[in-house]
């Protein structure tokens, strides 16, 4: 079934696509992990292109990139019929499981207990890079890296500190939270911020598309900063307003049921 011409659809794809960074191997997850992550849940080729060809994305870039995503074991497709079904893998689950709670958090995680590990160089950076590697840890500096919660057993070669009182110089906030992810931040606020009211009711795919592209803009600046006390923010942090923001967009654009959207497109 075709959706009429919707123009503030239209406009808010146009909105909400980013031309600079539209990997579509990354569009098609962050579809999969909004709207199919369970072990039963699938999409059908045609609902797929239905849902991405929209932002500008030809038919032959969303093979190329399925293509990518079954040879690096994210996704596995199949044949029902004439059509083609696609969905996640086991492994393809865990690393959608993995950062979901992080993406889809109104209240960002604020930690108020912390420890500092120091390396030397040589001596002990083995075991700080593989405390970096957990999401409980940022960095510093190169020998450097702080950590909430309580400290970790294995510090052998590492001076372990207990940090219940510190300040945050405004140089490790801009580290933390870099000029360019300040500004990727402040361009979805915007974005978000100038998607029209809907003149006319949406169809499950029109849902689809609009909730893939405000997951996926959202999910490349969430997942680019650790979760932090609001006072490791810089003052001009944009992050609390374009969360609030994107949420209020996604409760007013709810999953649509998968077998729905799989008849409504095939018909």
């Amino acid at each position: 079934m075709e959706h009429s011409y919707d123009p503030c659809f239209e406009t808010s794809v146009d909105l909400l696509s980013d031309p600079q960074n539209q990997r579509v191997w990354s569009i098609i997850i962050s579809l999969f992990g909004d709207m199919a992550q369970q072990p039963n849940d699938q999409i059908s080729g045609s609902a797929l292109t239905r849902i991405i060809t929209p932002m500008g994305i030809k038919p032959e870039a969303i093979r190329v990139a399925l293509h990518r995503l079954r040879k690096d074991g994210w996704i596995e497709s199949s044949r029902s019929g004439r059509s083609s079904i696609h969905y996640l893998t086991q492994y393809g689950r865990d690393q959608c499981v993995a950062v979901t709670a992080r993406i889809y958090a109104r209240e960002p995680a604020s930690p108020q207990d912390w420890h500092v590990l120091i390396a030397a160089d040589g001596c002990g950076q083995a075991v700080l890079d593989e405390a970096l590697l957990l999401p409980d840890y940022v960095a510093v500096n190169r020998t450097t890296a702080m950590g909430c919660g309580p400290m970790p057993k294995n510090t052998h070669d590492l001076l372990a500190l207990d940090a219940s009182n510190f300040s945050l110089p405004d140089w490790l906030k801009v580290q933390l939270f870099p000029a360019e992810l300040s500004t990727s931040c402040a361009a979805l606020l915007k974005a978000v911020n100038a998607i029209p009211e809907m003149t006319q009711e949406l169809s499950p795919v029109q849902i689809a598309s609009l909730r893939t592209l405000i997951v996926h803009r959202w999910r490349r600046v969430v997942l680019r900063h650790p979760d932090l006390p609001a006072n490791f923010y810089p003052a001009a942090w944009p992050g609390d307003a374009c969360r609030n923001r994107v949420f209020s967009l996604l409760d007013q654009l709810p999953r649509p049921n998968l077998a729905e959207l799989g008849e409504l497109v095939e018909a």
